[in-house]
Formats: structure tokens, C-alpha cells, sequence
């Protein structure tokens, strides 16, 4: 428009800084926390903030409660200053990684106890056979640990399963398992014809912690169908699941992942995909982040190894 002019960063020499500084507080969405992470003082992070909007000309930021967050202008920005400043703060790693070459260097993936038992044996010992002299490190991490593991630069990528995928993550589901019912192989369930949802209301369900996805998910979809339920026991892990209904503590609602030809001896099992939603399973990585060569190849191996041949 006439008699206005577009906005201008005056320092040029010097752009990187401010727009390090306001992609922390955007990531972080705190000052304090974004000082910490740049070494830098809470004052001069605020300055730089404060000389980045006065160059824009725009308010960038926004406190809600105890949290910063992006205007509408600055989620604009954001979008555009994010890869860049990512691009240039991995370019000494980036390089040297080029340099060496594939076979060279580590790689973080994060990934929660059932995708490493279940999921990862195959990709890992694949990964392993082509790359021996990349240093490959599994943090055995699940839910919110995982995702902040991630934001914070300490995994590459992480795999598993997702209900809800933040904005700033990008998630590429791979395989997907059918919802399983798990009884004794004498229990009355095991061979009844025709299962209901609220035929699994008198037995006591045996699930994992409250926090995990699986229990959620039981909960959402009997509230959902108004079929009360009793949940006899909490507990985490598939393999402790499994030993305590084989024992006759309880029935169970599993993924079909954690299903292995060794169970059908002590175990029934029969699918529940009429009522609850199968499980995808697949890789996370943070949106804007360059990939480095090694977790290139390593995400390849989960698209071409992750779908397991094993039936429900």
C-alpha cells in the first residue's frame, strides 16, 4: 500500500541471534527455560525479543497464564525461522556426518518398552547388519518422556503409537494391530460364540497404568457404550499382563503386537475390532528438523521391516 513500507530487520549482520532466541521461547514457551538452553541471561533473551518485534513491527508473542505463546504473526514467522535456524545449528553435525559418511557417527531413538520388545528385534538387527559401526542407542521411554526426548534434542526419532500428534511433531504411522481379548484357554469367553462388549463386564480386566494409552483407550470406548466395567489389576508390561491372566488373575484387552506363537499354549486370544480402534505403531520426528543420514536409513527399515508378518 502507498506510504507504507514492509518489515525490516536493521540488524542484518547480526540476524541469527534474535531469531535463535524467539524459536527457543516458541519451542519452550518461557523465557528462563529458553535462556538455559542458549547459555544466554533472561535479560537478553527479553532484548533480543524485544528487538526482534520492534524490527518486525509486530507483537510475536503472547503470555497465557504462566506460558508464552505465538500470536498469529508469530506463528507465521515461526514457521519460516524454525528450519533455518535448525538448519544452521546441525550444520557442523551435518557435515561431519556427510564427510564420513553413513557409516559413522550414532543415533537416538526413542521408543517404549513394548515397540523395543515387540516391534524393534527385526529392525534393530537389520540396522546393525548394514551399519555396524553406527553406535545405535534405544531410550526405553513411553508417552510425554518420549515426545519432550525428542523436542529437547535428546533422540533423533522415536517409534511407537500415537492417539493425539502435537503440531510441532510429524508422525508416519507404519503397521497397525488388531485390539485382542486375552483369557486362560479354559475360560468361558474363550469359546463363546458371537461376543458382546458387555460379555466382558463380570470378569475383573487386568490393564496397564492409568497414565498409558491402552487403558485410555478401554475406558473411552466402554463410557462410550455406556457397558460398565471392573478393572481387578494395574500393571505394566505386556509380558506381566500375560503371566497374571494365564494364571487366572483376570482377562485382558492387548494389541495383537504382543502376541507371540509361544502364548498359544497357556493363552486364548480373539480379536476386538468390532469395539475398539486397532493400534498404529510408526516413527515421530520433530516438523523442520533435517534428518541425518542415519536416521534416514533407520526410518527405511521400519517402513520396509515394521509390518511383522503375524496374524491375529
Amino acid at each position: 500500500m502507498p506510504g507504507t513500507s514492509p518489515a525490516r530487520f536493521a540488524y542484518k549482520a547480526d540476524r541469527l541471534k534474535p531469531l535463535r532466541a524467539f524459536c527457543q521461547v516458541a519451542r519452550l514457551g518461557s523465557v528462563s527455560r529458553a535462556a538455559e538452553a542458549l547459555f544466554l541471561s533472561q535479560p537478553a533473551v527479553t532484548l533480543q525479543l524485544q528487538a526482534l518485534e520492534r524490527d518486525v513491527g509486530l507483537p510475536l508473542l503472547e503470555r497465557n497464564g504462566r506460558r508464552l505463546t505465538l500470536t498469529r504473526e508469530g506463528e507465521a514467522l515461526y514457521d519460516l525461522a524454525r528450519p533455518l535456524v535448525e538448519g544452521l545449528d546441525t550444520l557442523d553435525a551435518m557435515f561431519r556426518d556427510r564427510i564420513r559418511g553413513l557409516d559413522a557417527g550414532e543415533l537416538h531413538v526413542a521408543a517404549g518398552a513394548s515397540t523395543i520388545v515387540y516391534l524393534l528385534p527385526r529392525i534393530v538387527e537389520a540396522f546393525r547388519a548394514e551399519h555396524p559401526d553406527i553406535r545405535l542407542i534405544l531410550h526405553n521411554v513411553t508417552g510425554a518422556r518420549g515426545l519432550n526426548l525428542l523436542r529437547d534434542d535428546g533422540a533423533d526419532l522415536a517409534v511407537g503409537s500415537m492417539l493425539d500428534v502435537p503440531g510441532d511433531l510429524a508422525w508416519q504411522p507404519v503397521v497397525s494391530y488388531d485390539p485382542m481379548l486375552i483369557t486362560p484357554r479354559d475360560h468361558v469367553l474363550a469359546t463363546k460364540p458371537g461376543i458382546e462388549l458387555a460379555d466382558l463386564s463380570p470378569f475383573g480386566l487386568i490393564l496397564p497404568p492409568q497414565r498409558q494409552t491402552t487403558y485410555r483407550m478401554v475406558d473411552l470406548v466402554f463410557q462410550r457404550a455406556h457397558v460398565p466395567y471392573t478393572v481387578a489389576l494395574e500393571v505394566g508390561g505386556w509380558e506381566v499382563i500375560k503371566q497374571y491372566v494365564a494364571m487366572g488373575l483376570g482377562i485382558s484387552i492387548v494389541t495383537a503386537i504382543c502376541l507371540t506363537d509361544a502364548d498359544a499354549a497357556r493363552l486364548a486370544s480373539r480379536s476386538l475390532s468390532s469395539f475398539f480402534p486397532s493400534r498404529s505403531y510408526g516413527v515421530v520426528t520433530r516438523r523442520g528438523r533435517q534428518l541425518s543420514p542415519q536416521a534416514r536409513a533407520f526410518i527405511d527399515l521400519v517402513h520396509r521391516l515394521g509390518p511383522a508378518p503375524r496374524e491375529a
